[in-house]
């Protein structure tokens, strides 16, 4: 099935914007975007999803594409909109997976939806920022300056992600590893030689700001916060994918979600970067979601 798309309307009263790929008749995963992003991130997956035989669904965050804004939210808050696109769908048991800023959402839907959440993939996902390492050590000067402004708030920092997020309204896919600057190792640049990949990133870009930069903002800040659950609680089986070459997510984030979450397989890929990670390994990726399914 071609990637189709819908705005539904949450319990709470919210546009919430969700999407599928895939093989109806497969077995259910949710794809969680990064920071920023949107649900047609989905469409980097659509080749993969038919190939294995996967339905997977997805949704853009709060404050996101066309999905209304939940100010305060926390990482944990997902879980409810989770719930409500796969309702949508009409699925029910699920896998998900969390790539980038999507990492700590997929972890909070395995710990605080299960069993209906079966098991959870993080994928260079970012670790919670009370670590007792420097959480920005390692990033490329982007990212450093952004979670800097964070950390403190206000009137600069919205302008910051204001001017990014007016930035990537403009993407396409001769300009978008452009944009991304210093947070692309060579293995992602290479990793986005294709057209169609660098054209899918830079649609989910454009699509991160159709209604404004707050889901962005939510998300730093729900990152620099406490997240509503402690990893310690997961029992749901879970993976964390990492790379050495990554300059968004640096891989002590990976080592350091591998060493709190009980039980986690680390999936440790010194070769790789943030892109390459997933785009480099995705027949793996779905046959161990599969694996995990039965």
């Amino acid at each position: 099935m071609s990637y189709q798309n819908a705005v539904v309307t949450t319990e709470d009263g919210r546009a919430l914007e969700v999407a599928s790929v895939g093989d109806p008749a497969g077995p259910t995963i949710f794809f969680h975007h990064g920071t920023p992003g949107a649900a047609s991130l989905l469409k980097s997956f659509s080749s993969s999803a038919e190939q294995h035989g996967v339905f997977m669904v997805s949704m853009s965050r709060a404050g996101y594409g066309s999905s209304g804004r939940r100010a305060g939210r926390v990482v944990a808050s997902v879980v409810d909109d989770v719930r409500a696109a796969l309702d949508h769908f009409g699925r029910d048991r699920y896998l998900t997976i969390g790539w980038s800023g999507g990492g700590p959402h997929a972890l909070a839907c395995a710990a605080l939806d299960a069993p209906r959440c079966v098991a959870a993939w993080s994928l260079a996902g970012v670790a919670p920022a009370n670590v007792d390492f420097d959480w920005t050590e390692g990033m490329g000067p982007e990212n450093i300056e952004e979670f800097e402004l964070a950390r403190q708030g206000g009137p600069e920092y919205e302008a910051h992600i204001k001017s990014i997020s007016e930035a990537f309204a403009d993407a396409n896919e001769a300009n978008i590893i452009a944009y991304f600057g210093g947070l692309l190792s060579d293995v992602d640049v290479a990793a986005l030689a294709d057209d169609t990949a660098r054209s899918v990133l830079a649609e989910a870009c454009r699509d991160s700001g159709r209604t404004g930069y707050f889901g962005f903002i939510d998300d730093d800040q729900a990152f620099m916060s406490d997240w509503g659950f402690d990893l310690r609680d997961i029992s749901t089986p879970t993976n964390i994918w990492f790379g050495d070459h990554d300059l968004m997510v640096p891989p002590t984030h990976g080592a350091y979600l591998s060493a709190h979450v009980p039980g986690a397989v680390a999936v440790h890929r010194p070769d790789e970067g943030h892109v390459s990670l997933v785009s480099n390994h995705q027949d793996e990726l779905f046959a161990a979601c599969l694996a995990a399914w039965h």
